[in-house]
């Protein structure tokens, strides 16, 4: 297992991503704050570059290649944001990149993949391991991976958008109770765990998953990584990693609470919901925290909850079908 990251490992990696990632806003509502009886901050990470909190990491880790290491470019693995992450990082450093993504990723994930100019190879996550795909790729063509959340640079860039999250609420005298982080292989959720136990240790970290893939949840609960019983059939297609990363989940379980879980029905409610009263266009993956918020998973009369919206790479034909039927 690689090293864990550090607080400071997160400290260094916001310096590296100044004026590349956005400093993404912390969005307060009036609507949703008389529904939870509380307040609810959201990090809207949907707003990132290349649309997910993804290019954090991607850069963090990209942008520290030495050359003579990186000549045969970068291969990655994804279901979209991270993939997405990795070609914009590759292309600021005029690296070549592939990335080996399922064949049901959203139509709207590959074209801008392609348009960061990465090469696509698609596999079939239900018979096909992408990380043997990607790990032949990159011997033959002698490039680095850069994996999803299996990595101690792209873990300490994505919690810089939990450092972000500190100060904001910070700034507007609020102290958070709680954190509700979207749950795929971990990744997101350990750098925030890192930089919550470092900064804001009072704040409670929960995952949020959709149900049948609550790995997490289910992982926090028992003290060992569970596996998900399959690889697809959720509409939250960030979040179909088959179980907790080794290094992630290293970190996240010393530092969580329990994880929570929600219905594909109450992920499309908070979808509609950000759209109509918050004016951000979330994906399924990313709308899960506010999904648990809106559905009751966690007490929020009289407290502040932070919830990371963690990206907004949706097919459009599908966003409008979900609007059209609330």
């Amino acid at each position: 297992m690689a090293q864990i990251p550090s607080i400071d490992d997160v400290l260094q990696a916001r310096e590296r991503l100044k004026g590349y990632a956005v400093v993404t806003p912390l969005i307060e509502s009036p609507a949703l704050n008389a529904l939870a009886q509380g307040r609810v901050l959201i990090k809207a990470e949907c707003l990132q570059r290349t649309g997910s909190f993804k290019f954090r990491g991607a850069w963090n880790c990209i942008s520290r290649l030495a050359p003579d290491k990186a000549k045969g470019g970068v291969v990655a693995y994804s279901s979209g944001n991270h993939a997405q992450g990795v070609a914009a990082a590759a292309q600021m450093m005029k690296l070549p990149a592939l990335i080996v993504m399922p064949e049901d990723t959203p139509e709207i994930k590959k074209a801008n993949t392609r348009a960061y100019g990465a090469e696509i190879v698609t596999y079939d996550r239900n018979r096909e391991d992408r990380e043997e795909i990607a790990n032949s790729i990159a011997r033959e063509r002698g490039a680095v991976i850069v994996p999803p959340f299996e990595h101690a640079e792209i873990i300490a860039g994505q919690g810089t958008s939990g450092l972000e999250a500190i100060e904001q609420a910070a700034e507007r005298d609020a102290r958070l109770d709680a954190v509700l982080i979207p749950a795929g292989g971990g990744g997101l959720t350990a750098g925030n765990a890192l930089a919550f136990s470092a900064k804001s240790p009072a704040t409670e970290v929960h995952t949020v998953e959709p149900e049948g893939f609550d790995d997490h949840a289910r992982s926090l609960e028992s003290g060992k990584r569970e596996r998900n019983a399959r690889a697809s059939g959720s509409i939250c297609d960030a979040l179909l990693s088959p179980a907790p990363g080794e290094l992630t989940f290293a970190i996240n379980q010393p530092r969580l609470a329990q994880g929570l879980v929600v219905s594909e029905a109450e992920v499309k409610r908070a979808m509609v919901f950000a759209f109509e009263h918050l004016k951000l266009v979330i994906e399924p993956g990313g709308a899960v925290g506010l999904a648990a918020v809106l559905a009751g998973k966690i007490p929020t009369q009289g407290r502040t909850i932070a919830v990371i919206a963690s990206g907004g790479n949706v097919d459009p034909a599908f966003f409008a079908e979900i609007l059209r039927s609330r």
